[in-house]
């Protein structure tokens, strides 16, 4: 396994600083379906498979990858029987894998990490979870460098590569939507939260179909604009499934109830005092429900089962509190949110710790 091709120099080229240049973009939308797609195949997500093709070849720029297709600095193993490209790294002349195109690399890569008993912890993981990828590369070995899963998670935030993984999760939910996926190349790719913000900007006719009812807020680093999302996030979600009846989130007694009923009946039929289901939900005074929705018939904990909840289309914090079971006050204070805001598709909710920062909002007119 390759150690590290970049010095000290490549590493500061490819600082955070350095990555919106020009090179970076094009990789990204060159490389960004093949990515997507291996994420469908094997797991690894596309975030940390793009960073690491950011890092490993210089944003394409490389010796290594321009001669080898090399996209990910694997080394040649005892096992590899392809071709091979002698090139200086931890030592001079070490035997590199060649590939015929970048594809090849970028399921060679996937299989790499799939079949290897040291990464088989990074599979359990939340693909979403980029951070603990990273750290989790470095622990088990796939670079030197000190300062690597920083550099990934840096590249994977200011590039907003978590995108690319929200895509592919959302298209494993959607068979119409794989198919589409299949049928694409990186030169014509489907669109992805980053994509249709390029295209919103220069299509009238889809800028004019956009919701205007939702607008970013100037909260720090928003690499998304809601509304440029929702066209593509409208026609992947897929409504939530629960059993019948009473069954459990977060250890705590609930039911999934349909629009129509009545609050009190229910408060009745399990022995609770309807104040207290409305306060176990965090519901206003009313009686008959709206709308489907989850009805917790306990106290719902102060922390979640999961580190995080990553924010889906038109997901509110009140729709996370009763996803995860998770009190929406211990919530707000976790995510440093106060009334009235809500997160943006795709950031990071923690359940149980107080986050650094506070997510990325929407505000709604």
């Amino acid at each position: 396994m390759k150690k590290m091709l970049f010095a000290f120099a490549i590493a500061a080229t490819l600082s955070a600083g350095a990555q919106n240049n020009s090179a970076v973009q094009e990789y990204i939308q060159k490389y960004s379906d093949l990515a997507i797609k291996e994420m469908m195949r094997s797991g690894v997500p596309a975030s940390i498979t793009l960073a690491q093709g950011i890092l490993e070849t210089q944003a394409g720029q490389s010796e290594l990858v321009r001669n080898t297709n090399n996209h990910f600095g694997i080394k040649c193993k005892p096992e590899w029987t392809g071709g091979t490209y002698l090139h200086d790294d931890d030592a001079k002349n070490e035997c590199f894998r060649s590939y015929n195109n970048a594809e090849d690399s970028y399921r060679d890569h996937s299989d790499f990490l799939k079949n290897r008993p040291y990464y088989t912890f990074l599979f359990k993981l939340d693909p979403t979870d980029y951070e603990g990828w990273a750290k989790g590369l470095k622990k088990a070995g796939y670079a030197t460098e000190s300062k690597y899963a920083q550099m990934l998670i840096n590249i994977i935030v200011t590039n907003h590569l978590q995108d690319y993984t929200i895509t592919a999760l959302q298209r494993m939910k959607n068979p119409d939507q794989q198919m589409l996926a299949s049928n694409t190349t990186p030169q014509q790719q489907e669109p992805t939260v980053t994509n249709v913000l390029n295209t919103s900007q220069n299509n009238n006719t889809v800028a004019a179909e956009q919701s205007t009812s939702i607008k970013e807020t100037s909260v720090p680093a928003a690499p998304v604009k809601e509304e440029q999302y929702a066209k593509v996030a409208q026609t992947i979600v897929t409504a939530p499934s629960y059993p019948v009846g009473e069954f459990k989130i977060n250890s705590t007694r609930v039911i999934y109830a349909q629009a129509g009923t009545s609050l009190f009946a229910l408060a009745n039929n399990n022995n609770i005092s309807f104040n207290k289901l409305l306060d176990f939900n965090e519901l206003e005074k009313t009686d008959i429900l709206e709308k489907d929705q989850l009805i917790f018939l306990e106290k719902k904990p102060k922390k979640g089962e999961r580190d995080f909840h990553v924010v889906e289309y038109n997901e509110t914090i009140v729709d996370i509190s009763q996803k995860e079971g998770v009190s929406l006050k211990n919530l707000m204070e976790y995510n440093k949110l106060s009334k009235g805001m809500q997160p943006a598709i795709g950031e990071k909710i923690y359940l149980k710790s107080v986050a650094s920062k506070m997510p990325r909002l929407i505000a709604r007119s």
